[in-house]
């Protein structure tokens, strides 16, 4: 059945328009129009293409970590769908083996199954520095092994994202990870620019929560944030929280990186979406620190030791900071929460905007006027799941 969704305003992705209709059937996009037959929905807002985090660690009081199964899959999903979140990369904080294989077949069974909202999957560690490691367990950082490389090379596991530190992982490993269509991370790094930049060279695109857990610029050491800055062809994650980076060093860094290279992740932890405000992970103890102003940012998750411990951000709360820590235009606070990382992930034909063929993929939007704007609405293939 061909349905009909018509607001007052439509973000293509790239441009927005003012009552553009969209019409889908079968979970994809089947005109920018009305369509003769088709069941007409008038709704309240702005329709926006969904959101596309790469580096989700839990929701809905799950944690990947912990309950690696699918039941988890399906909540994350239900809880970032409440902030517009369409399509989602679990992601598996630094573990033993067992846990890691145990996620490849958890992930490989959600794509078979096609899961709605669940892409692939990112393994945050376990191959990243000591001196860097925020709250990953020391206990389990190690060199990549054969077993661990030939997991990564799986090719029923969707979108693969790994973060190493490429001190401690070859060039030619990240050479074979990289032609295993494996998308490559440089993140929890004490590295140099030269070493960064040698990753770099050898196919590495990305890196993880720009300037959190990796090595600083100075003024005599570029380091790996001058690296990441630099690269005109690699994409930068950003936890736009307030607590993560400072808002000035976030405008800094994205005013310094290439146009449409700078992407909004959650790093979010379980509490998304759930009553839960603590709970233990890797010998940690963590706690919500709830501030009930206007300002949702001054929200955190730090352990005991006073470290950040992932966040308590979700997309849309991302977007709405990014237009004002960034000084950004709304348009593009909305490409960066969906069309840069649909591009990093090479789907951008299929996600991220909203065009003839593309997936259903969007979100409702409360208008902008006034900040901050609000979801109402989400669809995933076409089904409202929110």
């Amino acid at each position: 059945m061909i349905t009909t969704l018509i607001a007052e305003q439509l973000f293509d992705g790239k441009e927005l328009h003012t009552h553009r209709p969209i019409s889908f059937e079968n979970g994809k996009v089947i005109a920018l129009d009305t369509v003769s037959g088709a069941k007409e929905l008038k709704v309240s807002g702005l329709i926006a293409p969904g959101f596309i985090d790469v580096q989700v660690n839990g929701g809905g009081g799950y944690l990947f970590n912990h309950q690696t199964n699918s039941e988890t899959l399906s909540a994350m999903v239900k809880a970032h769908g409440k902030y517009g979140t369409t399509a989602l990369l679990p992601t598996l904080i630094t573990s033993d083996l067992a846990t890691l294989n145990s996620a490849a077949d958890v992930i490989s069974d959600a794509i078979t199954t096609k899961l709605p909202g669940v892409i692939g999957v990112h393994f945050e560690g376990p191959h990243i520095s000591v001196p860097k490691k925020g709250i990953h367990s020391s206990d389990h950082i190690r060199a990549l092994s054969q077993q661990e490389l030939d997991l990564y090379c799986r090719d029923d596991l969707g979108l693969k994202i790994i973060t190493i530190a490429p001190e401690n992982v070859a060039i030619e490993t990240i050479k074979t990870l990289v032609e295993n269509n494996v998308i490559v991370c440089l993140g929890h790094s004490n590295a140099s620019y030269e070493q960064t930049q040698a990753a770099l060279n050898a196919g590495a695109t990305g890196f993880t929560h720009l300037f959190n857990a990796m090595s600083a610029l100075t003024s005599r050491e570029p380091n790996m944030i001058g690296a990441a800055l630099l690269d005109k062809n690699s994409w930068c994650g950003l936890i736009l929280d307030g607590h993560h980076v400072h808002p000035a060093t976030a405008k800094l860094a994205t005013q310094a990186k290439a146009k449409g290279k700078m992407m909004l992740v959650t790093d979010a932890m379980s509490t998304i979406g759930s009553e839960q405000t603590q709970f233990e992970f890797d010998g940690h103890h963590i706690k919500l620190s709830k501030d009930n102003s206007k300002d949702k940012y001054q929200d955190k998750l730090t352990s005991q030791t006073g470290q950040l411990a992932g966040s308590a951000l979700d997309m849309i709360t991302a977007v709405n900071n990014a237009q004002t820590m960034l000084d950004v235009s709304f348009e593009e606070a909305l490409k960066m929460a969906s069309y840069y990382p649909a591009q990093f992930l090479n789907i951008s034909q299929q996600r991220g905007q909203l065009s003839v063929g593309s997936n259903a993929d969007f979100t409702l939007l409360s208008t902008p006027q006034n900040l901050p704007t609000h979801v109402t609405g989400t669809w995933v293939d076409g089904n409202a799941i929110f």
